[in-house]
């Protein structure tokens, strides 16, 4: 998503009810302290990596992307957000400790020892799905948390038409083409076991959420 009006679409959507859902999921699975560093994946404008650095306040939180677009605008929300820490409007995100790097994965730039890996809706847009979990593999430490949230494809033509509908019905018609695209691209939770299993993750454990997501859970080896 390298265009800047497709990336100001993305970041002018309200996604704020799904993103915070996840964050929660996250302390339920792993409690409340995910370690000093967490790394946020395909991290877009800085939706979950705000919301991660405002849960966990002690943690250095790293987004990731590969779209300069998408981090500009990650970016201009921090400069904000430091504008506002003295008197913080209500119902604001204040982050902790947030920084963003563009790397298009696989990156051998991106240096590992993290405590937790996490990534929203990332790995429909890899060409190749073993990117995604190299990348958990390169960057992961022993013991990490790892949370991998994503769209999960539906059965046929008519589930993803209603799910279009309920979901993207009022909005803009870039992101209904791009929803759309996506629950196409999108895997099912037996196809990513499969990824699991010839990346030697298959400890990772892998569910449906809802009617339209699918989860990946586990700690990193030690």
């Amino acid at each position: 998503m390298d265009g800047a009006e497709q990336a100001q679409a993305y970041a002018d959507a309200d996604f704020s009810a799904t993103d915070q859902a996840m964050v929660e999921r996250i302390a339920v699975c792993f409690g409340s302290h995910l370690g000093e560093r967490i790394i946020d994946l395909g991290c877009g404008p800085g939706n979950i990596t705000f919301r991660l650095a405002s849960r966990y306040p002690s943690s250095q939180v790293v987004g990731v992307d590969g779209s300069g677009a998408m981090l500009a605008i990650a970016i201009a929300r921090k400069e904000q957000q430091k504008q506002q820490q003295q008197q913080p409007p209500q119902g604001s995100i204040l982050s902790g400790v947030v920084s963003f790097e563009q790397a298009l994965l696989p990156s051998l730039q991106l240096k590992g020892g993290y405590d937790a890996v996490v990534s929203n809706s990332l790995l429909h847009h890899l060409h190749d799905p073993q990117v995604l979990w190299s990348t958990v593999r390169q960057l992961a430490a022993p013991g990490a948390a790892i949370y991998i949230r994503d769209l999960r494809r539906p059965a046929d033509q008519a589930a993803l038409d209603r799910l279009v509908a309920t979901y993207a019905a009022g909005a803009p018609p870039v992101l209904q083409h791009d929803y759309r695209h996506s629950l196409r691209a999108a895997f099912t939770v037996h196809e990513v076991e499969d990824q699991l299993r010839q990346a030697g993750l298959e400890q990772l454990l892998v569910g449906a959420v809802e009617d339209r997501y699918l989860e990946v859970i586990g700690r990193y080896p030690v």
